[in-house]
Parts: C-alpha cells; structure tokens; sequence
C-alpha cells in the first residue's frame, strides 16, 4: 500500500473541499471494509482518504412512522439490524443488513458505503430500490437528490462527481398493510457474493387479498443492482397468491442480463430471478398480512 494523506473532516463542508482539493486521487471511508482491501491489494490508489465516520451529519440515524427514516451514509449495518422499529418498517433493508459479512464486518459497513461501491452484487441496494429510498448528495456546487435507482452507473460506478459525498438516504414513511422481503443465493457458504438477489416491497389492500402497489428490485443479474418496473407496475391489482407472484418473477427476468462467472451460468442466474422474486414476493406479503 502507497502513502496517503488521512484525514477525518468533522463537517459535510470540510469533506467536500478535501474531496474536491484531490479530485479523483481522493477516496472516501466509512467502514473501510471495501477501501482498505481495495488500497492494500493494489486495486485502486489514493493520496488522500477522507474518513467520514466524525461527521455527524453522515452518522445519524432516524425514524418516525409519520415522516419515515434517515439513514447517514456512515450508519452501520448493525445499527439497523438492532433497530426494533425498523426490522417492523423496513424489514428487507433489515434482512440484509443481517447477511452482509460477519458480525465484525457489520459494526464497520455501512448501507452508504454499500450504496457507494456500487457493486452489481450488493445487498443492501435492491432494498433500497424496493423501498423507493431517495439518495442526498452534498458537493462543490450545493446540495442535490435523486432516487436511488439512478445512483448506480456500471460494476462499481455511480453518479457521484468530483468532490461530491453521499450525505444520506432518506425512506418514505411506512404504508399499511405493506412489507417488505430480500433474499439471495449463494453457491456455498465461503463466497459470500450473490449468485442472484431479489428484494420486494408490497402493499395489500384492505382484505389483503390483492395487491395494490409493488417494487421489485434484483442483484448480481445486470451490470448494475436494476428495478423491476416492468414486474412491480403488473402487480397492482393482482390476487396475492403463488401464481401471481410466479408470474412477477417471470416478467422480472425480462431485466435480468447476467453474466457467466464462477458464481453461475447465464441460464441459472436468469432462473434464480423468477425463484427470489416469487419467494420475496410471497414473504412480503405474509409479513404485510401479519401487519
């Protein structure tokens, strides 16, 4: 690993002008479980790192079933998880803050950080996606938003500028009768990187007997975590039962372009999106009639 220049700015404002005073040689940490790696082993390289943990813009973390929930960029994974009213709210962003590494990995990771890695494969994104999760941006020409189905451009790659940070993620409040579910497979236990990932949001009506709303949002399947908007809008209206569900996940593979590697073929990735999206689907909606 290469000298570098640390820093950890206590301010939104102060990391924005490390950032932009070292341009595309600056990197940001927030748990470092990603940078760190990426640094020693040579896969990128930085004469400044900003570590954002110290500002407490980045590090907040809250909820109201009224407004909904703030998530800083630099919250960790298991502040979520332990989180009673959020595991009831958001119970997929919940179910994968659970499966990302171990327990140590999740007291430094954080959703942000997951988000700004931009990973095809990662698990928290697609609950982000399915709860209509909006990213705020902070750089050196003010402040920006935009939905979090935008954020992610390539295989780690994203909308982020020159200069610009991550600030927070911001949910919409709980709706009634709606839940939520992800799940991913892994081809054996020692490679924790998805195979195929699918996280569906859901809301029923008042007999909960039909679908009003869906989000259905898929990983490891396309260049970049996708939304099934194609799947989610067919929904509204549909009984909620397997074969509705088993026909989502059919028209959501329509958006699944995965690639062959060691984790699968093509053909079985395309396969598992039509199983996590049916079985998401049907576990968000137990949860929604449960409510």
């Amino acid at each position: 690993m290469r000298h570098f220049q640390y820093s950890a700015p206590m301010t939104v404002d102060d990391a924005v002008h490390v950032l932009s005073e070292h341009g595309e040689r600056a990197r940001m940490l927030a748990g470092g479980t990603d940078i760190i790696v990426q640094l020693r082993e040579g896969m990128c390289e930085a004469d400044a790192v900003v570590d954002v943990k110290r500002i407490r813009e980045l590090m907040q973390l809250e909820y109201s079933p009224d407004i909904g929930l703030q998530l800083g960029a630099g919250v960790s994974c298991w502040q979520v998880y332990q989180h009673a009213e959020l595991s009831a709210a958001y119970p997929a962003l919940v179910d994968a803050t659970r499966i990302i590494g171990g327990w140590q990995i999740q007291s430094r990771a954080s959703v942000g950080g997951n988000l700004c890695n931009s990973s095809p494969a990662a698990d928290t994104i697609p609950t982000l996606i399915a709860h209509n999760a909006v990213c705020h941006i902070a750089g050196p020409k003010g402040r920006r938003s935009l939905p979090v189905e935008q954020f992610c451009t390539a295989p780690g790659r994203n909308i982020l500028q020159s200069g610009e940070i991550l600030v927070a993620l911001t949910f919409p409040p709980p709706l009634p009768r709606a839940s939520s579910a992800y799940e991913r497979f892994i081809p054996r236990n020692e490679m924790d990187i998805a195979a195929a990932g699918a996280a569906s949001w859901i809301q029923l009506d008042d007999a909960r007997e039909s679908v009003v709303q869906a989000r259905i949002a898929l990983a490891a399947v396309a260049p970049t975590p996708v939304f099934a908007e194609e799947a989610s809008s067919w929904l509204a209206g549909q009984p909620v039962n397997d074969e509705t569900f088993a026909e989502a996940g059919e028209i959501a593979k329509k958006v699944a372009s995965p690639i062959n590697d060691m984790r699968g073929t093509t053909e079985y990735r395309v396969h598992l999106v039509g199983v996590l999206t049916k079985r998401t689907l049907a576990k968000a909606a137990k949860r929604a009639q449960a409510e």
